[in-house]
């Protein structure tokens, strides 16, 4: 059984090895085997261009999500608020850390309480799917929801990780049917999430059908949560067979292309590598709705409100500079486009 003091400290050790360690997967995203179309004649004035957009029937600036990064530690309320002030700031989405602890610990939900600093923004709760075989009911994950005001429900979707943790909840067996109950019981959207593993066409159908309503596929290609693990197990078996998972799973670009081959309707994250505006271009271009960020704008976060909106301006000016050369005016007309294949 993990203490809340052991989740604590594992939520601090996730940060600390994001930022100062190799976690990077042995895949790529999948993106630079694409390029946008390019026009020397865009008919677009660059000042004019529109990056709003609608997901779950809330309006957004721009079509960016800080996702979940922090969760479990007083501490990460600091974080939180900076996330919080950016992203309403720039009118952008946001969704919280694992809140396990805060479920669990009423005295931790304070870290997670961001409404107060963004009260319009699109906010996403967050829990761990494999929790609902660990006694965690639908009044949990419905706390998780009360508790900072969420327009929806990311449920995360981890095996790999919780397989090289040494404390790890590897019972996923039965959830399917727990999902499905669910997805039925909350008034709110539920969203599946993977980690940095991608989803297969088979688990979008399932989960489609069990009442998902949308998907972040957190595709292969950015930061690798078992190379994470890996450095808080050293001296053990889980540190030794870490490696050989370095390059597992689903590239961003075939999860996209795999939810939109089961749906082309259902609201849709990219996220899992992507490191600029032209990343974002290309999901949207894809069929996503919106990119996700995590540990490219970590960094930034950590340092203070001032360079988090100076990396977020920069990336919104890569997505309008990526939009103008390919002649989208919007987020439709960029939505539209056909990417070519470059590899």
């Amino acid at each position: 059984m993990m203490t809340e003091k052991m989740i604590q400290n594992r939520k601090k050790a996730h940060l600390r090895i994001c930022l100062e360690d190799d976690v990077q997967s042995g895949l790529t995203t999948g993106f630079e085997k694409y390029q946008l179309p390019y026009t020397s004649l865009p008919e677009v004035d660059l000042n004019k261009i529109d990056l709003s957009t609608r997901f779950f029937d809330k309006e957004l600036k721009i079509p960016f999500l800080f996702s979940a990064m922090t969760g479990g530690m007083q501490s990460g309320g600091v974080l939180n608020q900076r996330l919080a002030e950016v992203a309403q700031e720039k009118g952008m989405g946001l969704c919280v850390g694992s809140q396990r602890a805060a479920v669990e610990n009423e005295e931790l939900a304070a870290s997670f309480e961001v409404r107060k600093y963004a009260p319009d923004i699109l906010l996403f709760g967050n829990m761990g799917a494999v929790q609902l075989n660990y006694g965690v009911g639908v009044d949990g994950f419905r706390r998780a929801v009360e508790m900072i005001g969420a327009d929806g429900l990311v449920l995360h979707f981890n095996a790999l990780q919780e397989a090289i943790q040494p404390e790890g909840e590897v019972n996923f067996s039965g959830l399917l049917n727990k999902i499905e109950m669910l997805c039925v019981n909350l008034d709110i959207p539920v969203i599946a999430k993977e980690v940095g593993w991608g989803f297969s066409e088979k688990d979008v159908t399932r989960l489609r059908n069990a009442g998902i309503a949308g998907f972040d596929v957190a595709g292969a290609g950015g930061t690798s949560w078992s190379q994470v693990e890996k450095f808080r197990a050293e001296g053990t078996i889980f540190y030794e067979a870490a490696d050989v998972f370095r390059d597992w799973g689903i590239s961003t670009t075939d999860a996209l292309l795999n939810v939109r081959g089961v749906d082309d309707e259902i609201e849709l994250i990219a996220s899992g590598g992507l490191k600029n505006g032209v990343d974002v271009a290309k999901s949207i271009a894809f069929g996503a709705d919106l990119g996700g960020f995590a540990r490219e704008i970590l960094s930034p976060a950590m340092k203070s409100v001032e360079a988090l909106t100076e990396k977020i301006d920069l990336m919104t000016y890569e997505l309008k500079v990526a939009m103008f050369t390919s002649g989208a005016k919007d987020i439709e007309a960029l939505s539209e486009l056909r990417l070519k294949k470059v590899n």
